[in-house]
């Protein structure tokens, strides 16, 4: 890490305005689950199965199955059947999904470095 020191007003602020910049941006409209999943299948190594997602996130499979449902109609994601086990399905990244988080993590530094709505330190106003 880079050594930036936070306290939780500030690190909550920065949340704040990066979801705010997303509002303003029509960005999808992610339920933390949703958002957490869709992480998880970007940022961890594949493959990538409800059953595995389930336990990594340690939520139930129909938990999963919904915010993959969700990510699916929003192109953030795809099932593939396992040519091997056709019975199982891998959730894979998709370049919409992609381009999705990288510009959300465009949001969240320009969020931390004050060049979002806010004041620069960090905190909001009345603090």
């Amino acid at each position: 890490m880079s050594g930036i020191q936070l306290n939780e007003l500030q690190a909550l602020d920065i949340w704040r305005r990066a979801i705010v910049a997303s509002v303003r941006a029509d960005a999808p409209d992610l339920s933390a689950r949703q958002m957490a999943l869709l992480l998880s299948v970007y940022l961890t190594p594949p493959p990538h199965t409800v059953r595995g997602l389930a336990q990594l996130m340690k939520v139930s499979k129909p938990a999963i199955t919904r915010a993959v449902n969700r990510l699916t109609e929003l192109e953030l994601v795809r099932r593939k059947t396992d040519e091997a086990d056709r019975r199982s399905v891998f959730i894979q990244r998709t370049v919409r999904g992609s381009v999705f988080l990288r510009e959300y993590g465009e949001l969240i530094v320009s969020a931390a470095l004050g060049e979002t709505e806010g004041s620069s330190d960090g905190l909001p106003p009345r603090y």
